[in-house]
């Protein structure tokens, strides 16, 4: 496959999603149908995106779509991205302020005070 999605719980609300590969056509439905099964089970998920080497217009909009949807359900979506290439799509596009950043994971779990 192009993407590998890896999942670690955090305690009992948060999820830890991690996506390595190409996040395009063929792999975003795959990445949608993970993540929202995650926002179903969990407060918090933290979606790691650093081993994302491709991220496609289709991969953005699954991210935002299921960012819309933890908006609607009260939930916490918040991503790290020390990706160069995905960086380089959200900044292009337009669509980083978005999102809810960390610089890390430990961080991203961290509750915002």
């Amino acid at each position: 496959s192009l993407v590998d999605i890896q999942m670690a719980e955090h305690g009992p609300d948060a999820r830890v999603v991690t996506v390595i590969g190409e996040v395009d056509a063929l792999t975003a439905p795959e990445l949608d149908h993970f993540l929202t099964a995650q926002l179903a089970v969990a407060r918090l998920v933290v979606v790691n995106l650093d081993g994302v080497r491709f991220l496609a217009s289709t991969g953005l909009r699954v991210l935002l779509e299921v960012n819309e949807l933890a908006d609607q359900q009260d939930r916490q979506l918040r991503f790290v991205c020390n990706s160069p290439n995905a960086n380089l799509t959200l900044e292009t596009t337009g669509l980083r302020e978005h999102f809810t950043f960390a610089d890390t994971v430990p961080d991203a779990l961290n509750p915002i005070t």
